[in-house]
């Protein structure tokens, strides 16, 4: 069925939450010790970066899996309808894939959400992570 592993999916849903949490700057322009707060969003951000560079890595086949966990997990598909969502997300591509998912507002809820409707509990891989 899925040809993405389940773990590979832990990896983006817990660095997704990890660019959820970060919240913007609280330094003011010319403060003497401007903060280095893992949890501010900066220009240049590791955790995104990284994000995307994973999600870029991936397979097309994987990338579209990933689209299609996704728009299960918002029910935009039902789980019945995975080769469909599949080749939907294959179809429709325009853009680059990391910067799609990385636009969808709550996508680690949406992908935890997605991989649950498909059969998967997400919660042992996720624990690998932390």
């Amino acid at each position: 069925m899925m040809q993405i592993s389940p773990r590979r999916v832990a990896h983006v849903i817990i660095r997704a939450r990890e660019v959820d949490a970060k919240v913007g700057t609280w330094d003011r322009p010319g403060d003497t010790a401007d903060s280095d707060s893992i949890l501010e969003a900066r220009r240049g951000d590791a955790t995104e970066a990284e994000l995307r560079a994973f999600i870029r890595r991936l397979p097309e086949d994987e990338k579209a899996e990933l689209v299609a966990i996704m728009w299960i997990g918002r029910e935009t598909f039902e789980a019945e309808e995975w080769d469909e969502a599949v080749q939907t997300a294959r179809e429709e591509a325009t853009t680059p894939t990391q910067n799609y998912l990385l636009g969808v507002p709550l996508l680690s809820d949406y992908l935890e959400n997605g991989l649950e409707k498909l059969g998967i509990d997400v919660t042992d891989v996720e624990e690998d992570f932390l």
